[in-house]
Order: C-alpha cells, then structure tokens, then sequence
C-alpha cells in the first residue's frame, strides 16, 4: 500500500459522515468509561450491546458492507 492508500477510509468516511472531533472525543470517553466498568464481562456481545444502548437514536447508523 502507498501512503496515500493508509489514509483514503478516513479522508472519505470524513467526507460522508461529517462529525466533529469533539463529538468523536465524546463518543470514544464514553466507550473507554463503558469498558471500565464492563471490566470483568465474560460475554463481549454483552459489552457491544451495551455500547449501542448508550447511543440509540443519537447517530445515523453506519453502514455494512457484505
């Protein structure tokens, strides 16, 4: 891969969802907070659906490919 091709997703996932640095900042606090009080689950599904719990409604959904 070139250099250029390392930066291509972010540049465009920029351009499509167009969220703030500080929204993004919040969104990775809250997720780190979640993580450690989740210290200690045995089930990782448990911990993602906890994650969506704690941002329904408030983002577009992101979209899958495959």
């Amino acid at each position: 891969k070139s250099q250029n091709d390392h930066y291509r997703d972010g540049i465009t996932n920029a351009g499509i969802y167009h969220i703030r640095t500080s929204v993004l900042e919040g969104i990775n606090n809250k997720i780190k907070v979640l993580k450690r009080v989740a210290y200690g689950y045995r089930d990782l599904d448990y911990f993602f659906l906890r994650i969506r719990s704690a941002f329904r409604g408030k983002f577009t959904p992101i979209p899958t490919i495959g």
